[in-house]
């Protein structure tokens, strides 16, 4: 009753509720996100740690690959008389050997030959997989089998280091995107979550606004309505007293005419009296 005479709007507390969701959802659409973002973030960077090492190790086995290759290739290219390092190529029966030899002509470095033996071997288990026979492991007693094995695995390693960086492109530029695409949404959600908290404290003052202007329009209804019944109070005593008054009034204007008729009728009879004396005088005279 009292906000329908005040007109009071209490519109503030759903308002205040439905932006109060709002921020609940955003906030844990905004966690998501976050949680999101911290997750592909570390895949990312251990996706990075990972290609560094790898592309490294590449980087060095084609380098040990093409220093090999190089050494061969200008023992090869002297003339005239067999050097000392295609004479102990000369009694080696495998690839493992003919770089043992090696090591011992002091064309490569124990380190080297070491890498280059991991690489042949590897490479012969994986063709003894695939075809069913260790190709890489046969060596054909001159550099040029040497060098054509050597070969193959800089190719093959060239290839790896390819793929592994096309590999890494592909996945930089997928995090990058998904990054984006999350800090856009962490962006917008932050931002409606904000103007959502600034309705909130925009309708909550509106609110405090209204209670005030409520609290002291009912005050101001009370008053008034307490003065109407005090006015109400005091017409019905004087209408009241009014109604004793007239009723006093009539009984004494009821007891003059009564008075008034009494007395005439006392008067009356002197009256005539009077009147006859006096007309006897006039004969008289």
């Amino acid at each position: 009753e009292i906000a329908e005479v005040t007109g009071v709007q209490t519109c503030a507390l759903p308002i205040s509720g439905s932006l109060g969701t709002k921020v609940e959802e955003l906030a844990g659409s905004i966690a998501t996100d976050e949680a999101d973002l911290k997750a592909a973030t570390g895949i990312r960077k251990k996706e990075a740690t990972d290609f560094a090492a790898e592309e490294s190790e590449l980087v060095d086995v084609i380098d040990t690959l093409q220093r090999a290759i190089s050494i061969l290739e200008r023992e090869m290219s002297k003339h005239g008389s067999p050097s000392m390092l295609q004479q102990h190529l000369k009694h080696a029966g495998t690839v493992v050997q003919a770089l043992q030899a090696l090591v011992q002509a002091a064309a490569f470095s124990s380190a080297d030959a070491s890498r280059l033996t991991a690489l042949v071997q590897q490479q012969s288990s994986e063709d003894d997989a695939d075809m069913g026979a260790p190709a890489a492991a046969t060596y054909e007693g001159h550099s040029s089998g040497i060098i054509d094995t050597l070969g193959d695995l800089l190719d093959k390693a060239e290839a790896q280091l390819a793929d592994a960086r096309k590999k890494e492109t592909a996945a930089l530029h997928n995090f990058e995107m998904l990054k984006q695409s999350l800090e856009d949404e962490l962006k917008f959600a932050t931002k409606e979550m904000d103007a959502a908290k600034t309705g909130i404290a925009s309708s909550n003052e509106k609110k405090a606004t209204a209670e005030g202007d409520l609290d002291v329009t009912t005050k101001d209804l009370k008053e008034d309505v307490e003065a109407l019944s005090d006015l109400h109070q005091n017409c019905l005593t004087k209408a009241q007293d009014y109604e004793a008054a007239t009723r006093s009034r009539g009984e004494e204007l009821k007891a003059l005419a009564e008075a008034k008729k009494a007395i005439t009728e006392s008067t009356s009879g002197a009256e005539q009296l009077t009147y006859k004396d006096v007309s006897d005088r006039k004969s008289v005279v």
